[in-house]
């Protein structure tokens, strides 16, 4: 039995050139010899669709969207592919088409809603775990989340027969989750003894990344094939359902156990069989990126599509010869091309000639153009038509934040005045501290690094300067001290912990929601975990405001995390909360 896992890169709402897409796949895997093809999840209307669900208009155009699928699918071969059914109700379901029919309408049973997901808030659960009887072999066929439970439906199939299980998913990345996802599908593959096929969605929407990184595990959970991470990929693999045959006749544990209701059967008619009857000489096991290479190919991926699908082709962003603004314009570069990144150096009385000169260097190494507009003459205008309101009174954070806006209105202004899209390059250790200036360095129309924590950008830095064989981001900007050069002499550590401290805090409060004691247990002292933890809790204001950017950690701003910009709530000693 021979399997393409067709990883695409589908645009919601783009429902006919979702379509167009699928059969372009569809073709090159019937090309080659598949008779199963296998298509992410929600492959024609996109995903997630959101609130274009609410549309009559959209339903319709992706049932429409189907049949058009379904007339490119050859009699003899089987497409999965995910849609939007509606019966009385809404489902995330997947078509199993054969010979330009839909032979069934599989329903999403396990919908999550949880992190970024609101599948409860559009789709009914579903119900039943049918299989594909193909001249011998059983297949059992499911949808993301339902393979992710120990039981469910992918229990269910194997114990009703299915040797093989056939997951179609659009499970979205952070760091690290691909090796995460890999172990899980290795333990459903050996629980069950069943080949296990994983089929994933790539691409970027909105700040969502799809990492591909489709794989097959076979009947002993051992990793057999795997598609490349961060593109569009046709993976193909040969099943032999005798080696299922063979672990069961070695195996009683499911013997034990028999399905609360036998599986739906779903007949496929004339089904071919590998017409050389050969294997393909080896399943293809892509290498995997380093954690920090992960994150770099999410941004990259992320940006280019946000880019791509919404229209646009220049950016424009500040550099200031800093590591931040240094990696959103590597980052520019290699997902836009350098001919369409402009990077402004926008120099005042305080920035070092330092910064000048590895701001310069940088735009030299990845080959963007430059422009130069010092503020100095706008922020002495600034200072004069305030004097008299600011008459004795010592310069602080308002004259700071002056040059930052000064700042995001020049670039603004190269956005109004050539339709370039600004990039904001604040980190997520900045965007949770408050650490940025609303309207000045938080301006723009995508905040490429927001949720790479400062001591991860340091880190992925380094990793570019390495998979590039030279230095691309100059060593001075990798080993100086980090500093807004808003007023003289200023380091970041004036105003925050040293970042080594800052983020594993960060970390235990935002993404694994720890209190005060439990971080203090963790090794930290008390007094910086009470003042980072209120510095994250005041500036929620400031982040609603923020661009959007993509998501790379476990939990991000924004959708991810959800918290009230009114919360009087704040983690006190309990004799401390009684007297007050």
């Amino acid at each position: 039995m021979r399997v393409a896992l067709a990883q695409i890169n589908t645009t919601v709402g783009d429902v006919w050139g979702n379509v167009e897409k699928a059969a372009e796949a569809l073709d090159r895997a019937v090309d080659v010899g598949a008779g199963i093809v296998a298509l992410p999840e929600l492959t024609i209307p996109g995903y997630p669709p959101e609130d274009l669900l609410m549309r009559p208009s959209f339903i319709a155009d992706n049932l429409k969207g189907l049949e058009a699928l379904a007339g490119e699918v050859p009699e003899g071969v089987v497409a999965a592919a995910g849609f939007v059914d509606l019966d009385v109700d809404l489902y995330n379901a997947c078509a199993l088409i054969s010979g330009g029919e839909v032979l069934h309408r599989y329903h999403k049973r396990y919908l999550p809603n949880y992190g970024v997901f609101d599948e409860n808030r559009y789709f009914r659960e579903g119900s039943g775990a049918p299989v594909l009887r193909l001249d011998g072999a059983t297949v059992g066929v499911s949808v993301c989340e339902d393979i992710w439970y120990p039981g469910g439906p992918a229990r269910e199939q194997a114990l009703g027969g299915a040797g093989v299980l056939l997951n179609i998913s659009a499970s979205p990345y952070h760091r690290q989750k691909g090796a995460f996802r890999e172990r899980m599908l290795s333990v459903r593959a050996s629980d069950y003894g069943c080949y296990v096929v994983f089929c994933n969605l790539v691409g970027g929407q909105d700040e969502l990344v799809f990492d591909g990184h489709s794989v097959v595990f076979d009947p002993e959970g051992k990793l057999v094939a795997r598609a490349k991470q961060f593109e569009e990929d046709l993976l193909l693999v040969d099943l032999y359902p005798e080696e299922v045959l063979i672990q069961r006749l070695h195996e009683s544990r499911p013997r034990k156990e028999n399905p609360e209701r036998p599986p739906e059967v779903i007949e496929v008619p004339a089904y071919r069989e590998n017409p050389d009857g050969e294997r393909s000489g080896g399943p293809r096991v892509e290498d995997l990126y380093s954690e920090e290479g992960e994150v770099f190919e999410a941004l990259v991926l992320g940006l280019g599509d946000y880019f791509r699908k919404n229209g646009f082709s220049r950016a424009v962003l500040g550099l200031s010869g800093g590591i931040d603004s240094s990696l959103g314009a590597v980052v520019a570069a290699k997902a836009l091309g350098p001919e369409n990144v402009t990077g402004v150096l926008m120099p005042s009385r305080y920035t070092s000639e330092a910064s000048n000169t590895d701001a310069a260097a940088l735009a030299e190494n990845l080959g963007i153009e430059t422009r130069v507009v010092p503020i100095g003459p706008a922020f002495d205008a600034y200072r004069e038509m305030l004097a008299e309101e600011f008459e004795g009174l010592p310069e602080n954070e308002a004259e700071e934040n002056i040059q930052a806006r000064i700042r995001g209105n020049i670039v603004m202004a190269f956005s109004n005045k050539f339709g370039w899209i600004v990039l904001s390059t604040g980190n997520k250790s900045e965007m949770s501290v408050g650490y940025s200036t609303l309207y000045g360095d938080m301006a723009g129309g995508f905040a490429v690094i927001k949720d790479v924590p400062k001591t991860l950008v340091y880190r992925v830095c380094r990793y570019v300067n390495e998979s590039e064989g030279r230095e691309i981001i100059p060593e001075s900007i990798l080993t100086k001290e980090p500093s807004a050069e808003l007023r003289p002499g200023q380091r970041d550590v004036d105003s925050l912990p040293p970042y080594e401290v800052l983020d594993p805090i960060l970390e235990a409060y935002i993404e694994e929601d720890k209190g005060v004691g439990g971080i203090v247990a963790s090794g930290y002292e008390e007094e910086d975990v009470r003042r980072v933890i209120k510095l994250v809790d005041r500036a929620e204001y400031k982040r609603r405001q923020a661009p959007i950017g993509i998501k790379v950690t476990s939990r991000a701003f924004g959708r991810d995390r959800r918290m009230p910009m009114t919360n009087r709530y704040f983690e006190r000693d309990p004799e401390e909360a009684i007297e007050h």
